[in-house]
């Protein structure tokens, strides 16, 4: 774990302990005597002094909700700096010479990652380095595209793989989990053309084969169960549920799309029989991710589990029912069916609190 999330957990507990004394307080529980408050207070107060002072981390609500939205708009002004430095190029890139365009092109990348470096030596918050990261992966794209139209290069799905790394090498540099995540999206894209090939397609249209992005899903998702002398600890920073959930929606979503559409598989059987088949997959596969989640504590596998449950159960009743039932009764077993899932959950979830307790 980082020492920034562990500063940041550290003021999150003073921040619970302060507000729990305060309840016990109210309720006549427990109060500490005057020394004590005194000596618990500037005891709090020094440590978080200690950890503002050496880390950004956010000591109240306040500062939360801003660093909220110091996020978002780190988030909007990479995608418009780069959107803007898109359209920069094209509004005058007729006018300039092939020699201007290449220098253009290397330099862009090379500049914007010195400068990401640069500012991240001397910010403390890491939004203007991320935003200037983002720009730099954008300049990289933009650079291998336009070279490739300046030369006339066949495009190939090596440029996948090279947008997968220079994407990784910002995100574990700079700690930057939006460009993990198209990292991630570039590698499985690049992976899963390379399957295509093999099968005899051209890479382009590995798309139409959703089982292509069967591989790198279960690739991207053991990635956090690496021995961790492979990888960066910023896995337990934050990286580990990205992998987790990517490579979740990357294997649930074609299993999702081939439930419905057989004619996309690999396999050579009965369009029905396919589609059977990737329906009882979908359900044991999000089953299984609510099960994993729930013993490991990964509530955003749980969540993704869930959600993929939900769908495949909703679009099976609409195969079944949506034409041999009236609307009325169709939507009343969907409600009944809610209502069923809701008192699962809630014993569920009972059940947890009782073990919880009994181990405690």
């Amino acid at each position: 774990m980082d020492n920034k999330l562990k500063a940041q957990q550290r003021a999150d507990q003073i921040q619970a302990f302060n507000a729990e004394i305060k309840a016990l307080k109210d309720d006549d529980v427990f109060e500490f005597d005057d020394d004590q408050r005194s000596n618990i207070s500037r005891y709090h107060a020094s440590v978080l002094d200690a950890l503002t002072s050496q880390f950004d981390i956010d000591t109240n609500v306040r500062q939360k909700q801003l660093s909220t939205g110091m996020k978002i708009a780190s988030f909007i002004g990479a995608l418009a700096l780069a959107a803007s430095i898109f359209f920069l190029f094209y509004q005058f890139w007729g006018y300039l010479s092939s020699t201007v365009q290449v220098g253009i092109l290397i330099t862009a990348p090379l500049l914007t990652l010195l400068l990401t470096h640069v500012i991240s030596q001397h910010e403390d918050t890491g939004y203007f380095t991320k935003l200037m990261a983002m720009v730099s992966f954008a300049c990289f794209v933009l650079n291998l595209a336009m070279l490739g139209q300046i030369f006339n290069i066949t495009p190939s799905d090596k440029a996948l793989l090279a947008w997968a790394v220079y994407g990784f090498l910002l995100a574990y540099a700079f700690d930057v989990r939006l460009l993990l995540a198209m990292a991630i999206l570039s590698l499985a894209a690049f992976i899963a053309a390379r399957v295509g090939s093999w099968s005899g397609m051209y890479w382009i249209y590995s798309g139409e084969r959703p089982e292509n992005l069967l591989l790198p899903a279960l690739i991207i998702f053991s990635v956090p169960m690496w021995p961790k002398r492979w990888l960066s600890q910023k896995n337990d920073s934050g990286f580990a549920p990205i992998y987790r959930v990517f490579g979740s929606l990357l294997f649930l979503i074609p299993v999702l799309v081939l439930s419905s559409w057989g004619q996309g598989s690999y396999l050579n059987f009965n369009h029905d029989v396919i589609e059977g088949f990737y329906q009882l997959t979908g359900f044991a596969v999000s089953a299984g991710l609510i099960a994993l989640g729930i013993k490991k504590q990964w509530s955003d596998i749980i969540n993704t589990g869930n959600v993929f449950f939900v769908l495949f159960l909703y679009t099976k009743i609409i195969d079944w029912w949506w034409e041999i039932m009236p609307k009325y009764l169709f939507f009343l077993v969907i409600a009944l069916l809610s209502v069923l899932m809701l008192l699962v959950y809630k014993r569920v979830r009972e059940q947890s609190q009782q073990t919880a307790g009994e181990h405690e």
